[in-house]
């Protein structure tokens, strides 16, 4: 039994294909998106052709979707890259505004696409894939961590307004997880020697994490828990290490979680 259209961003690999693949299982008619060419292969939904930079192109993809079907039940945004581990003065504004447009603004148009049909069926969710960077700080990683807290304040207000027509908005935010991500990190385009050493520890702290991270599964199961909850929350953690770091910020001093992070990337006091 179908449960629904859906459409998942960045769906070419990790997070977005193991949500595709979950939501598929579950009995979603899936299309993914990905702004290289991908073929459908082995998967258990479609590929369609996407750059969510592009006005034009999250248009089309959104009109092809609403041409077989009629309808967009869920959309899960989750297309977006980050900056290899950098200082913040290592990235041009340029390089902000590059990753901005993808991971923030990203949303932004695919939202603003699906819903004026969401609105006419008087339902919908759109799942926002954030990070725990939406709510604690990652040094070395500033404008991924800024896009994050966008996506998540965007999420939030976002939910306010569309209770009242039956639309719903949720964010999920995992820590680490191990997927190819990291092959799309944009490198650094100002480097600078001063940071060389420490930028070079970070990355491979990082690389260390993910090596013994949760896999995207779990992101995956979280976003249909998400999907399909008869009142669902607007925040969700993905993972055991994103529910403990939850509650560490939101409970443990301030002090304690600043030295928290700065231990556990071996920074110096």
């Amino acid at each position: 039994m179908e449960t629904g259209i859906a459409l998942v961003t960045g769906a070419s690999s990790g997070i977005g294909e193991a949500t595709a693949e979950r939501l598929a299982k579950a009995g979603y008619k899936v299309y993914g998106t990905s702004r290289r060419s991908a073929q459908a292969g082995q998967r258990t939904f479609g590929m369609l052709p996407l750059d969510v930079t592009s006005d034009e192109s999250v248009e089309a993809v959104v009109k092809e979707v609403l041409r077989l079907h009629g309808r967009i039940d869920l959309l899960v945004n989750n297309a977006g890259f980050g900056v290899a581990p950098a200082a913040a003065e290592e990235s041009s504004i340029g390089q902000a505004r590059a990753i901005f447009d993808t991971n923030f603004f990203g949303i932004v148009r695919m939202t603003r696409a699906v819903l004026p049909h969401m609105r006419q069926e008087g339902s919908g969710r759109i799942i926002n894939i954030g990070s725990v960077l939406g709510f604690l700080p990652m040094p070395y990683m500033a404008l991924y961590s800024a896009t994050k807290h966008a996506v998540a304040g965007y999420s939030e207000s976002l939910d306010h307004e569309l209770r009242t027509m039956g639309i719903r908005v949720s964010v999920i935010e995992p820590a680490y997880i191990k997927t190819p991500f990291d092959a799309n990190f944009m490198e650094p385009d100002v480097p600078l020697d001063d940071y060389l050493e420490i930028r070079t520890a970070i990355a491979r702290r990082v690389k260390e994490v993910v090596e013994s991270a949760d896999g995207p599964e779990v992101v995956a199961e979280t976003v249909l828990q998400a999907a399909i909850a008869a009142r669902p929350k607007l925040r969700y953690t993905a993972g055991g290490l994103a529910a403990r770091l939850r509650l560490l910020r939101r409970f443990a001093p301030a002090g304690l979680v600043d030295a928290g992070i700065r231990k556990d990337l071996r920074l110096q006091t």
